[in-house]
């Protein structure tokens, strides 16, 4: 007979009742997704950002009573090893970490200056190590879960890219060798690797839906991968469903990382 489905501790069909993910990013298109899709699941979401208007927002949005708004700069260890007394403090604990911050730079490398390098860097690679140093011992203790957001540029290079191919590149080496390290503490590290995702209300902008129309050619699937498409991806891979998988990256890309890459043969 199947097996029953994997619920919350409390039982009620819902993956993380009772558990408390902490988001980075949390103000973005997708940082907000997993922020409400993780709610929804049950979670008591600590949310965290540079901008406090939107991060009062969201937590109105999400119920004040099951989300807290921390002001923070991920890429400052401070900031983040004072954010996680605070989660801990509120909700007695800490058993998800989904590191979404991050930003994207497009430059030929032959312009590429220092000061763009080393932004795409801490922005995207810092931010998630700190982060998963801060708040290590809540996760050794409830045996919890990371979840990085990575990119399909961080498994190929893209022209004009170069920053964000290493950047991302970076993060997907860093979410294996933490799921090699903390296994023995029944943590696991995974990641999700998006292609170009957009919120749908953009979607029909120029110069936006000429790119998507270029990605189009390129994926296995039609149509653009929206911020919801990556929430579910991170829940799966935070929730006990997953509760074999480290290590993985997983693309949500419609198919675009499954073609070689040469055109149709005449």
């Amino acid at each position: 007979m199947p097996a029953a489905p994997v619920t919350g501790p409390s039982g009620d069909g819902r993956r993380f009742t009772g558990r408390t993910a902490l988001v980075t990013g949390a103000t973005g298109w997708i940082g907000g997704a997993i922020s409400r899709r993780l709610s929804a699941d049950g979670a008591n979401i600590v949310a965290l950002g540079r901008r406090r208007d939107r991060l009062d927002a969201l937590v109105e949005d999400l119920g004040s009573t099951r989300a807290l708004a921390v002001t923070a700069d991920v890429t400052a260890r401070d900031d983040l090893e004072a954010a996680v007394p605070a989660a801990v403090d509120r909700f007695g604990g800490l058993d998800v970490l989904v590191s979404n911050a991050g930003t994207g730079h497009v430059q030929r490398f032959d312009e590429l200056s220092s000061a763009a390098w080393q932004h795409q860097m801490s922005t995207n690679v810092d931010s998630v190590s700190l982060g998963a140093q801060a708040v290590l011992p809540h996760l050794k203790r409830s045996r919890g879960s990371i979840v990085n957001i990575a990119s399909i540029s961080g498994l190929g290079g893209d022209r004009g890219m170069a920053t964000h191919n290493a950047a991302k590149g970076a993060v997907v080496n860093l979410t294996r060798a933490l799921a090699v390290e903390l296994g023995e503490f029944g943590v696991r590290a995974n990641a999700v690797a998006p292609a170009l995702t957009v919120a749908d209300e953009i979607a029909d902008g120029e110069p936006v839906s000429g790119w998507l129309r270029a990605m189009a050619e390129r994926q296995a699937l039609p149509g653009h991968g929206t911020t919801e498409d990556i929430a579910a991806a991170v829940a799966f891979l935070a929730s006990d469903d997953a509760r074999y998988i480290t290590g993985a990256i997983l693309p949500v890309d419609g198919g675009t990382t499954s073609a070689s890459g040469l055109p149709e043969f005449p």
